[in-house]
């Protein structure tokens, strides 16, 4: 079987629709804390397993001896060790064939990606065959809301001509499912899109596809934090967000190694076209 943890997620949904569109729905599960929200998998022949990664005995049947399994890491930032924890021990236990997961990249110092590196790690000490998949940035980080920010007329940031080597969720999805199908044990890749921008190229795309003045405004860490808590974030996620302009200032998110297209068989989608797509240009 190839099982999805987190499936329900926007990155796993995606996942699942690719293995789905390669293999019978026999052939893959998923891993969810809620069987309601996995309701639409279920109808199509997904086998729905219902976890808690806060209680690792619900792991306890959630994979089988021979299962490739991706373990997509945690949203629930300061949590995510001993959850990630559970899968690990769940799926040794199981004797699963491959442990894919979704991590950071190498290069990252920001705070985000420690608790990558210490799943990693538990990883590895555990002996079983992995991959890990060292996502860089989702395109969709900045486009959520583009049409916003045109509205505000701005792109806000601290992190100066940082180059952010990006691609769409769906291109490392495809990737996912690359290397459940046919990926090998150990091997490390490092996942970016083709090529790097900054936000003052970010703005002026936006300006392009909408045809409407859009500004890159950089700012000091302490003034962008305050604008993110002012805009309703909690404070922990924007100053996590500002730790990463700071390691984007640093060239951390800057890579383009070319992993991500050769697994996926194409090219990843450029920042022109996702800007178009997100403002429905």
């Amino acid at each position: 079987m190839y099982v999805v943890t987190g499936a329900t997620g926007q990155l796993g949904r995606l996942v699942v629709e690719g293995l789905l569109a390669r293999v019978p729905a026999s052939e893959v599960a998923v891993a969810v804390r809620s069987a309601e929200k996995a309701a639409d998998l279920a109808a199509l022949g997904v086998a729905v397993r219902v976890v808690d990664y806060d209680e690792p005995g619900t792991l306890a049947g959630a994979f089988a001896a021979g299962d490739r399994v991706l373990l997509i890491s945690g949203s629930e930032v300061g949590r995510r060790i001993p959850q990630h924890r559970a899968v690990v021990d769940a799926a040794r236990a199981a004797g699963v064939a491959l442990l894919a997961y979704t991590s950071a990249p190498g290069a990252a110092t920001f705070r985000l990606a420690d608790e990558h590196r210490a799943t990693e790690e538990l990883i590895l000490a555990s002996g079983l065959p992995y991959a890990f998949l060292r996502n860089g940035w989702y395109t969709e980080n900045y486009l959520g809301d583009a049409a916003g920010t045109v509205a505000r007329g701005v792109v806000l940031g601290s992190a100066g001509d940082g180059r952010i080597a990006s691609a769409p969720r769906r291109d490392y999805a495809d990737a996912a499912v690359a290397v459940l199908l046919g990926g090998e044990a150990g091997a490390v890749h490092e996942l970016s899109g083709d090529a790097a921008w900054s936000l003052p190229e970010l703005a002026a795309e936006l300006a392009k596809a909408s045809g409407k003045p859009v500004e890159h405004r950089d700012v000091a860490p302490a003034e962008h934090l305050a604008a993110l808590v002012g805009a309703g974030l909690p404070e922990g996620f924007a100053e996590v967000l500002v730790d990463v302009d700071a390691g984007i200032a640093r060239g951390e998110l800057a890579g383009t190694p070319g992993d991500l297209a050769r697994l996926i068989g194409r090219p990843t989608v450029p920042l022109a076209e996702s800007v178009r797509a997100a403002l429905g240009a």
